[in-house]
Order: structure tokens, then C-alpha cells, then sequence
């Protein structure tokens, strides 16, 4: 199975599928880990800008494991139609099921504490601030994905119901 995450920075969606990575024994795919290495090897693109490199090169890291018959967990903003249309393209590829997930969390004074407090976990990532959060172009969803609210449910609460989710698919 291909397990797709979406959420705006500081929603939770790292710390759900890092815990249901581990419960799933799945390979675990952060595009924020995939960028900083390519910025780190310093192979960027005019402007500085990463532009599509992580997710490129996601779609094909989850490519080569749904066709080993592990279950892929993708952990991204996934901001844009294109990016999950791609997404879903990979799953359909690798003739798998797919479970699309958009973390957020529906209370802005606790988001906004997450994003300014969290430490970032991944070694030398420059995590985004408040504002560019609020500015982030994040497009509504065209199909509906298995919705998580993080003011209202833990991690844990997440994490099970995301198996339950999953077998239900």
C-alpha cells in the first residue's frame, strides 16, 4: 500500500507518519530529508530554488518499493494537484492501493505555537515561519482524502485510525 501525506508545515503530519512508519514497519519517505540532500550537494537550480527535485525523486524511490512489496509511507506538504495526481499515478503504476492523508489542524493558535517552537529534524533544514506558512500556496483538494484533525486527536489516536483506515481500502 502507498500511504500519501499532505498537510501544511507544523500541522503534524511528521510525527504521524514517522510513528505509523515504525508501527508498519514501512519505508518512510520526507521529502524535507530528500530537498536538504540535494541542497547539500549543492545541485540546484538557477535561482537557487529546489523546485520539483524532492518529489521526483520520491515518486521514483516509492516506485522502486511498492514493486518490492513494501509498504511506502510519502511525507510532503503535497501541495498541488499535480503533485498528488502524481502520486496517484505511482500507486496505479505499481498496482497498489493508495491511501491519501491530509493532516491539519483546525486550531491557528496551536498550529502557530508548533511552527514557531518545533525543532527541526532534519539536520541543517531551515523550517518555515508562521508567515510563510500562512502564504504557502496549498490548493483544495479535488478528490476527498482521509481527513486528520491534530487539535483534536493525538498522534496515537491518528496513527490507529489510519490502520483501521487502511484496512478498510
Amino acid at each position: 500500500m502507498f500511504i500519501v501525506f499532505s498537510g501544511l508545515p507544523g500541522s503534524g503530519k511528521s510525527s504521524i507518519a514517522v510513528k505509523l512508519a515504525a508501527r508498519l514497519k514501512a519505508v518512510y519517505l520526507r521529502i524535507d530529508s530528500i530537498e536538504q540532500g540535494i541542497r547539500e550537494a549543492h545541485v540546484l537550480a538557477a535561482g537557487g530554488e529546489i523546485g520539483p527535485a524532492g518529489y521526483l525523486a520520491a515518486y521514483r524511490l516509492a516506485a522502486d518499493n511498492l514493486r518490492l512489496g513494501l509498504t511506502v509511507i510519502a511525507d510532503s506538504v503535497n501541495p498541488l494537484k499535480i503533485t498528488r495526481d502524481a502520486f496517484q499515478a505511482v500507486a496505479r503504476g505499481a498496482g497498489v492501493g493508495m491511501l491519501e492523508v491530509e493532516i491539519v489542524c483546525s486550531n491557528a493558535a496551536l498550529h502557530r505555537r508548533r511552527v514557531e517552537t518545533r525543532p527541526s529534524t532534519v539536520a541543517g533544514l531551515t523550517l518555515p515561519t508562521w508567515e510563510q506558512v500562512e502564504k504557502r500556496d496549498y490548493e483544495a483538494w479535488h478528490r476527498t482524502p482521509f481527513r486528520l484533525d491534530t487539535a483534536l486527536l493525538s498522534v496515537e489516536e491518528c496513527v490507529d485510525m489510519l490502520i483501521a483506515a487502511m484496512h478498510r481500502e
